[in-house]
């Protein structure tokens, strides 16, 4: 259980500082330290990243950080993006997600380092 807290924890202050903690957090520590399977970490950390969302947003709509108009026009292709996403997630296989995502923090990384 505490495992699990100080997890969660770490993904929330993360989440609190960048918006982000599912993937780069929890998605790693569900699978090396706590043994879940690849689809199994990345289903779970969505259900996670929901509630930090949620209590993060009372503090950027408090200090009038969100733009409500793009913040609507981009859910709209988040949820159809994230339809489409968790239908592949069932058609890919483990080795091939994990490289997909690899790749994905590789180049995101890239990006930071030349900005």
């Amino acid at each position: 259980m505490l495992k699990k807290i100080i997890i969660g924890l770490m993904a929330g202050i993360i989440s609190g500082l960048f918006s982000t903690g599912g993937g780069m957090i929890l998605v790693p520590a569900f699978i090396y330290i706590l043994k879940f399977d690849e689809k199994e970490a990345r289903a779970t950390s969505i259900m996670c990243v929901f509630a930090m969302v949620i209590v993060t947003s009372f503090f950027y709509i408090e200090k009038k950080y969100i733009d409500f108009s793009l913040a609507f026009e981009c859910a709209i292709g988040g949820v159809i993006g994230s339809y489409f996403g968790s239908k592949l997630l069932n058609r890919i296989n483990d080795k091939i997600l994990k490289m997909i995502f690899i790749f994905f923090i590789i180049f995101i990384g890239i990006k930071f380092i030349q900005s």
